[in-house]
């Protein structure tokens, strides 16, 4: 006869947190093994007094929350759990979970074992009890990475190279967490459909230089086109770029702007290509797959 090791554990394959700078935002990266799990805790968590915003991306839950401590007042069926608490220190960020019933199963044992986790504390939970679980993660930084023209009218796409690539440098130290197709203006010089790549990675501080060294290495390698452009953006809010990427949606512009762009912004030039252009208009889409493959928004 069949039997399972723990019944009522679904246990969430990586949790991170990537900090803005002074510490007071943090979004909180949940990757679940059980994605109806994952959207009950979406509809009950993003009504607590510390989420500012919340949103799924596939496998990814994500919440945007205030760091603090906030008094939940739990109840049956509206709010039956949330998140209590989210201290940031220099090096760690702790975030305290609550929840009623089967919602402190998922506050506490769900939560604890998961990937990346540093340590963990748990109460009883299920049943009628309130269960509460704190989980300990270390303070990671958003690496955002754009990425265009590495293919030829005759093979490759770029969005399947990044995606691999991505996957192939994936380490402790630099998870990565997000893909997005960016849909650029159809210019002239297009290989087929005008389309960037962006890719997030949650990184430890200071970290993810192996990672961007092996990236790049692997772009090179693969790309069959002496037109690749690359660029990386370090930062919690990639947003300074999004003017020029919506110019980049709507119209041809000149190579000389990126150039600009890239240097007003702080974006790293990685490779300088022709297709710096979009690689750099990819970047504020980070995150964002479905605004990014419309024409314009």
């Amino acid at each position: 006869m069949l039997s399972l090791d723990d019944p009522y554990a679904v246990v969430y394959r990586q949790i991170h947190a990537v900090t803005s700078p002074d510490g007071e935002a943090v979004e909180i990266l949940e990757r679940s093994s059980c994605y109806g799990g994952g959207a009950w805790s979406l509809h009950h968590y993003s009504k607590g007094p510390l989420v500012i915003s919340s949103r799924s991306i596939g496998e990814w839950f994500r919440y945007l929350v205030r760091s603090g401590k906030a008094d939940l007042d739990l109840a049956s069926s509206k709010r039956s759990a949330g998140i209590e608490s989210v201290i940031v220190t220099e090096d760690e960020v702790e975030i305290t979970y609550a929840g009623l019933g089967g919602g402190g199963v998922g506050a506490t044992v769900s939560r604890s074992r998961a990937g990346d986790v540093l340590r963990s504390t748990v109460s009883e939970s299920g049943g009628g009890k309130v269960g509460r679980g704190t989980i300990v993660l270390p303070r990671r930084e958003r690496i955002v990475i754009g990425v265009d023209d590495t293919d030829s009218k005759t093979e490759g796409a770029t969005w399947s190279l990044v995606h691999n690539i991505s996957l192939a440098v994936d380490r402790p130290e630099a998870r990565y967490v997000s893909h997005a197709l960016v849909q650029l203006f159809p210019v002239p010089t297009k290989t087929q459909n005008c389309v960037s790549t962006v890719v997030e990675f949650a990184a430890l501080p200071g970290k993810a230089d192996g990672m961007l060294a092996d990236f790049r290495d692997l772009l090179e390698l693969y790309s069959v086109s002496e037109n690749t452009g690359m660029a990386v953006y370090r930062g919690f809010d990639p947003s300074p770029l999004m003017d020029y990427s919506q110019l980049c949606r709507t119209e041809r512009i000149p190579y000389d702007l990126a150039v600009e762009t890239a240097r007003k912004t702080g974006a790293e030039v990685v490779l300088d290509g022709q297709g710096l252009i979009g690689a750099l208009a990819a970047i504020p889409f980070c995150a964002r797959p479905i605004e990014s493959v419309r024409p314009e928004i």
